[in-house]
């Protein structure tokens, strides 16, 4: 799991963003030893793990960006110290992860096979999802805002609906992963579009990632305000 340097040192750039997959790293987390990277709390939610697969998803995308964050601000592993921000909808400690007293941001997401991460130097989300059924695709996008719901009934492929239906969740995911709302936004209230373009959110740059065969990943970046980039 290990990388080169990470650039983050531009707002304007793209993120760093990396992919790993679960099934490449999963027996090396089974050894002894393998999770001293990982934080008390860490260790004890992947002990409550019932399933397998739920655990190994879990432990190799957490080392997986503990390593990465520690490459990037040049400590060990286990030396990077995880908080939470203040959520901005309820004010709660429970908004976006981040790196305790130190300005880069990260965002982590994983489904199925494939852990992301992404690197910025402001605020990020990143998203990654399997595709869903269509029965799910169809009953979940009634929560969506109603543009999005439109855009989606309008897929006469019921076959392409999943992949449509993906690539606007992960859009969305992201967007509120970056601004630390999460689920706590209304899913109904931004518009990012189930189109082939993401739509214009004010003060992000949403863009569609790469991603496996059958799966869908974004990330949204916080764009730099002209107050910032004039004191830049």
């Amino acid at each position: 799991m290990t990388s080169a340097a990470l650039d983050i040192g531009d707002p304007a750039r793209s993120p760093a963003v990396r992919v790993v997959r679960v099934s490449e790293h999963a027996a090396a987390t089974r050894v002894p030893g393998a999770l001293a990277p990982l934080s008390a709390h860490e260790r004890e939610r992947a002990a409550a793990f019932v399933r397998q697969a739920d655990r190994d998803r879990y432990v190799v995308a957490h080392l997986a960006l503990r390593r990465e964050l520690g490459a990037l601000l040049r400590l060990e592993p286990s030396e990077v110290r995880l908080t939470r921000a203040d959520c901005p909808v309820c004010g709660g400690p429970h908004g976006r992860p981040t790196v305790l007293g130190d300005p880069v941001h990260f965002s982590l997401s994983h489904a199925g096979d494939v852990v992301m991460m992404a690197f910025a130097a402001v605020p990020v989300g990143v998203d990654v999802e399997e595709y869903p059924r269509v029965a799910s695709a169809r009953e979940t996008m009634s929560a969506l805002h109603p543009r999005e719901q439109a855009e989606l009934a309008a897929v006469e492929d019921a076959e392409a609906l999943p992949a449509v239906f993906a690539r606007c969740w992960t859009r969305k995911e992201a967007y509120l992963k970056g601004t630390g709302s999460g689920l706590g936004e209304d899913l109904s209230v931004t518009y990012v579009s189930a189109l082939d373009d993401p739509a214009p959110v004010p003060g992000w740059q949403l863009t569609d990632l790469p991603a496996p065969s059958g799966y869908a990943a974004a990330w949204a970046l916080r764009q730099p305000t002209a107050h910032e980039v004039r004191g830049a």
